[in-house]
């Protein structure tokens, strides 16, 4: 039970995130954020993926988990990032699995130098979906703030999170 509760809420913040990046409108893509204009959403899309890969390569490579390829943060599109995501996104549950599998933690690698976060699977879980809710914030935030205001059903689409584990758990099959 504590397996599947795990995975599946991965699932569903995988989902969350790709249905935002989905609905992004085109102009907004490029645009950059509000007092770092060389900051742009499409960056703050590809820190995502980006971070993902780097995380699964730390933790899990001396493991047989292999990390997808990061992309150009500066030229990656929303068609390309998305199967991306979903890529990353499945050796951020590698990693889950990993951990659950040893006894609730992720054997630290020697190539884990940051050491900010512990590796026991809560903390691993909550500490990438924190991350990615507060990029997932800061976009929604840049759109506004540059009178692109995403639709209420984009926003409040990022709060169905019953709807978006049920559309996670078709992708899953």
């Amino acid at each position: 039970m504590l397996r599947e509760s795990i995975l599946d809420a991965w699932r569903t913040n995988e989902r969350v995130t790709a249905f935002l990046i989905e609905s992004l409108p085109t102009a907004l893509w490029s645009a950059g954020l509000p007092g770092a204009p060389r900051r742009t959403v499409q960056r703050v899309a590809a820190h995502l993926h980006n971070v993902r890969c780097r995380w699964v390569r730390s933790l899990g490579e001396l493991h047989g988990i292999l990390a997808p390829p990061m992309v150009d943060a500066a030229r990656v599109s929303r068609r390309d990032l998305v199967p991306a995501l979903r890529r990353s996104g499945r050796g951020i549950r590698e990693l889950l699995v990993l951990a659950l599998e040893r006894g609730g933690t992720i054997p630290a690698p020697a190539t884990y130098v940051w050491r900010n976060l512990p590796l026991d699977v809560g903390h691993v879980l909550t500490y990438f979906v924190a991350h990615e809710a507060h990029h997932r914030g800061q976009i929604v935030m840049a759109a506004r703030a540059l009178g692109q205001r995403l639709p209420p059903p984009v926003v409040n689409g990022l709060w169905q999170w019953t709807t978006r584990s049920r559309e996670a758990g078709r992708a899953a099959r």
